[in-house]
């Protein structure tokens, strides 16, 4: 049913072209864009943070290694865009796991007084012009769930993230999506919601989407009968 209905609105032109998939580490947000790109037959645009060499050791020694991690990102965004926009990839539509321009966001929780101030001002210099999504998803969880889902994907990569740095990180998101209004915004309590192994949360979500608009949404999962 929801799928003859998903093809029913992208033969209509009714599907939103491009949907940002945002939260913490932790929250499920490649898997959820992996699903939606599956379901809608979109291409999907992932975050490459593997490919940042300074991020194991920012995790490990934080203050240390938070400049040379942002800055990292930050030129490979400007390089993503670019290849973007020669590619004319956005004229496509997709899903990705990450809001282009939430870029100061963790900026603003790592880096000190001098550098935030150093990184905005190469920030500026790249003139990042980012293209708007159609739809936001925003997902929130608390970080004790963000912390057992960590640990529970095992990556040794992350092995070293502790809870004040989840703390600080969840409120700049918190703070970050209570004055977004660049698209519609789609705010999730994820913590109870397992987008791999309960399908029945996946298809609620789905079927929410489809139905909204402009402005602001909230979506909790309703619980399933018995």
């Amino acid at each position: 049913m929801l799928n003859e209905r998903v093809q029913a609105m992208r033969d209509a032109g009714e599907l939103p072209r491009f949907i940002a998939v945002e939260g913490p580490i932790g929250v499920g947000k490649t898997t959820l864009a992996r699903r939606l790109a599956e379901t809608f037959n979109y291409e999907v645009l992932l975050e490459q943070a593997e490919a940042n060499p300074f991020l194991e050791r920012f995790y490990r020694a934080p203050r240390q290694y938070a400049l040379q991690t942002e800055l990292f990102f930050l030129f490979q965004r400007a390089e993503q865009l670019r290849e973007l926009k020669q590619n004319s990839l956005f004229e496509e539509v997709r899903v990705s796991d990450f809001l282009i321009d939430k870029n100061e966001l963790f900026a603003e929780v790592t880096l000190d007084e001098d550098e935030f101030r150093l990184y905005q001002n190469v920030h500026k210099h790249l003139t990042l012009d980012a293209p708007r999504p159609d739809l936001v998803i925003y997902l929130q969880a608390p970080t004790s769930v963000l912390l057992q889902r960590i640990g529970k994907r095992g990556l040794a990569i992350e092995r070293s993230i502790d809870s004040d740095y989840l703390d600080r990180l969840n409120n700049a998101y918190a703070r970050f999506f209570h004055f977004y209004d660049d698209a519609p915004l789609l705010i999730v309590n994820a913590a109870d919601i397992d987008f791999a192994g309960h399908d029945e949360d996946y298809q609620q979500l789905v079927s929410y989407l489809l139905d909204i608009g402009k402005g602001r949404h909230y979506f909790n999962p309703r619980p399933l009968a018995g």
